[in-house]
């Protein structure tokens, strides 16, 4: 008795496969999951809500600012609202006897100027050395950012005698000059606003060239060749593309050399002398000199407000920059 042939089986096609996928069990429309969809859901991991943990993990970041911010300055609104020295009466006669002294507001004003001054020299200097490095090749980088880094590897009164003995009248730069014969008497260097910020250019050029390489860095090269490519030449690249981009880099170099310049009592005080009075210095002598306490308080709460402003302002800047650079 003869075998019954066996009949042929079709291999089912794409469409009857994709068709098979798409029902259950039940012939009811499911979806069908791909293997890589599948691999991506067992190795990703559920999001963590930072909101489950504990807030008390906080709680010693938040006694650490407590001790070390909040309640020395609130010690130091409440002597600066005394009267007198004694600390005996309450009110705001030293906020009115600061802002109503004009001495005192040429001195808040000369300080702000000084800051304004060695901001403004920073960034000439600056933007300069930062573009050199970055278009330098390896081994001078190094030596570049050595130089750039090396105020901030020396102490701060060291880099003040270092320029009190280079501005002496027998400092190196006097006695440069009369050895080629541009001088016959020593100029006067030492003590004067121009060497000070000078000093202070050089102390605080390392918080303006960081930044500024930062920003540059970021900028990608093919925006500079398009420029080329279009017609532009190379100023005027670099005002309409370079700059523009390189905004958020200087306001933050800007900001960061502003309040570090006029903050800086160490050097103010040994490079300018005592013909010159900042803010800082103003401050130490009502605090040590005269122990004025309420009235040291009151200029400390008063340089403390200038300082935010400026510093608020730069901050107002860097968003409009972020929206200029961005347009």
């Amino acid at each position: 008795m003869s075998r019954p042939p066996t009949p042929y089986l079709l291999k089912p096609g794409k469409k009857d496969v994709d068709a098979r996928d798409k029902r259950g069990h039940d012939g009811g429309e499911v979806t069908s999951i791909r293997p890589e969809e599948k691999k991506a859901m067992a190795t990703t991991r559920p999001a963590i809500n930072i909101a489950t943990y504990d807030q008390w993990l906080a709680l010693p970041l938040a006694a650490f600012l407590f001790a070390f911010f909040v309640a020395p300055l609130a010690i130091l609104i409440f002597v600066s609202l005394h009267t007198d020295q004694s600390m005996t009466r309450i009110g705001l006669t030293q906020y009115a006897r600061f802002l109503l002294d004009p001495f005192s507001l040429r001195v808040l004003v000369h300080t702000l100027w000084i800051g304004v001054e060695v901001t403004s020299l920073c960034m000439l200097l600056g933007f300069p050395m930062a573009w050199a490095y970055l278009r330098a090749p390896r081994w001078v980088q190094t030596v570049l950012i050595l130089v750039i880094l090396l105020p901030l590897l020396t102490s701060v009164v060291v880099r003040t005698f270092a320029w009190i003995v280079i501005l002496g009248r027998q400092g190196i730069v006097n006695s440069a000059l009369i050895s080629l014969g541009l001088i016959d008497t020593p100029l006067r260097l030492l003590y004067t606003e121009g060497g000070m910020v000078v000093a202070l250019a050089q102390v605080q050029m390392p918080l303006m060239v960081l930044p500024l390489i930062t920003a540059l860095s970021r900028i990608d090269p093919n925006l500079l060749d398009a420029s080329s490519v279009l017609g532009a030449g190379q100023w005027r690249t670099f005002r309409k593309v370079t700059l523009p981009l390189a905004l958020p880099g200087i306001i933050a170099g800007c900001l960061l050399t502003y309040a570090a310049a006029i903050t800086a009592f160490i050097t103010q005080t040994l490079v300018g002398g005592g013909q010159m009075l900042f803010m800082p210095m103003y401050l130490y002598q009502q605090a040590t000199t005269l122990n004025n306490w309420p009235f040291a308080a009151a200029i400390s709460i008063i340089f403390l407000i200038a300082v935010l402003t400026a510093v608020s302002l730069f901050n107002v800047l860097g968003r409009l920059s972020k929206g200029y650079s961005n347009s």
